[in-house]
């Protein structure tokens, strides 16, 4: 059997259903990371406990959305619920894209409860070189 170890927890479990997201609960959240690696920039968002397919994924214009149900446990006549702190429900997460991101080529892979999205730098956004007309020689020069 488990043993509780936070006298208030209770208190916090009332006081939500009473007032909703008051102030003793923590909004359901959807934690990540992100940063750029070479020509792609990754976000990984943390899922636990989420069956990959009640994860959804979309892209509208700028926006990345992603969309993500954690479902009940099985309940039965012989089951009973001893301590539940998981949260269940949908959460939910946009991110706006800069217009330097190909938003027509993200790929998304679902491993061990992290939701890890690629978005490849756009070709227009990635450094090239010019040339330079001008009397003399020719020379190049980083844009």
């Amino acid at each position: 059997m488990l043993m509780r170890t936070d006298p208030f927890r209770d208190l916090d479990r009332f006081a939500q259903q009473v007032f909703g997201a008051g102030t003793w609960s923590k909004p359901a959240s959807m934690p990540m990371d992100a940063y750029r690696a070479g020509d792609e920039f990754v976000v990984c968002f943390d899922l636990p406990g989420v069956d990959p397919g009640a994860v959804e994924l979309d892209v509208e214009r700028n926006v990345l959305t992603v969309k993500a149900e954690r479902r009940p446990l099985p309940t039965g006549d012989d089951v009973r619920m001893h301590v539940s702190e998981r949260r269940l429900g949908v959460f939910s997460r946009r991110l706006f894209l800069g217009d330097t991101l190909d938003t027509e080529h993200i790929t998304a892979n679902y491993d061990a409860g992290v939701l890890t999205v690629r978005i490849p730098v756009a070709e227009k956004a990635k450094p090239r070189r010019i040339e330079i007309d001008g009397a003399g020689d020719r020379k190049q020069i980083h844009a």
